[in-house]
């Protein structure tokens, strides 16, 4: 009996040792890959967006959670490189911005799930079969790009009653061109506007494409480069704006902070936060396939009447009255 005693006792202590080994265990940080092409520095406000969007899900990087941060510095086989890099570091979720992002990761992965932020139309590029029902591994944020290149040159025509030649700046590189340039082409028939394309592949071509723009008398110019290009040169864009006294109508709110006219499009700031929640249901166990896409809830219209000053436009006060913000 008392062998049977000390055995039991022996069992016993062996059991409660063993549950404080496994107590102490440290739980396993979730570790988040982040691939953008456009340089990490361009986009520190849209960074924080996402950061807080996590932290209000409890999530604090370096705490509780690991971002792996990498940007393709505006090289397409960097960026592919990156993305298979993310694969091999086993990440659980990886948040991909533009749709040259989304390709590049989903190209190194169908079984990583992958949370889009700023894909124009994510069925049209192939990322989802449906809004409802993605599919696949990917799930996330759609911006409706193409579909809101008309607006923008509503409001350019209300500003510039008179507009008759655009110039577009655009990259045939970019992911939803097509799409983009069919609703542009569009709403210009519809406004009776003649377009002027100027393809712009490279930061060394933003310049000329303004000499371009003024050569051929453009009277506006509706901006459609990709964030890559255009995000560590914004005020550079907006300066040649002003020397060559063209209103240009931006996509984004960080451009006519950095000195351009108006913008009009996605708050990106809103996306960026509500992007952790779809990391958050992936880490809980939520499969991407079974996640419907969102599309932007909040939109804004900006206008910089110092810029307007600079070139000489008078912005009409109806017009004015619906901005959203503006900086004076």
């Amino acid at each position: 009996m008392k062998k049977k005693i000390r055995v039991l006792t022996l069992c016993a202590m062996l059991f409660a040792l063993s549950s404080v080994a496994q107590a102490q265990q440290p739980a396993k940080v979730p570790r988040i890959g982040y691939l953008t092409n456009a340089p990490l520095s361009a986009s520190l406000e849209l960074q924080d967006a996402f950061r807080q969007g996590l932290r209000e899900l409890g999530y604090v990087e370096g705490k509780n959670i690991v971002i792996e941060w990498r940007s393709g510095e505006r090289s397409r086989e960097r960026q592919r490189a990156l993305a298979a890099e993310l694969v091999r570091l086993k990440v659980d979720v990886i948040v991909a911005l533009g749709s040259g992002d989304i390709r590049a990761a989903k190209e190194a992965t169908a079984t990583i799930p992958i949370v889009m932020i700023n894909s124009g139309d994510p069925i049209a590029s192939g990322f989802v079969d449906s809004l409802a029902r993605p599919a696949g591994n990917i799930t996330g944020l759609a911006t409706l790009r193409p579909e809101l290149s008309g607006k923008r040159l509503e409001l350019l025509k209300e500003v510039l009653p008179k507009l008759s030649r655009l110039a577009v700046f655009h990259s045939s590189s970019s992911q939803d061109y097509a799409q983009t340039q069919k609703e542009i082409e569009i709403a210009a028939g519809a406004f009776g506007v003649k377009l002027q394309n100027l393809d712009i592949l490279s930061p060394k071509d933003i310049e000329s494409a303004f000499l371009a723009a003024a050569k051929g008398r453009a009277e506006a110019v509706l901006e459609r480069v990709p964030g890559p290009i255009l995000s560590p040169h914004r005020k550079e864009f907006a300066e040649l704006a002003v020397k060559n006294r063209l209103p240009v109508m931006y996509e984004g709110a960080e451009e006519v902070k950095a000195g351009g006219l108006m913008s009009y499009g996605v708050n990106f700031p809103d996306l960026y936060r509500r992007a952790a929640t779809f990391v958050d249901k992936i880490l809980k166990g939520a499969k991407p396939a079974e996640l419907p896409v969102e599309q932007p809830l909040k939109f804004e219209f900006i206008i910089n009447l110092k810029a307007a000053k600079q070139i000489g436009l008078t912005i009409p006060p109806n017009v004015l009255a619906r901005a959203d913000r503006v900086i004076r």
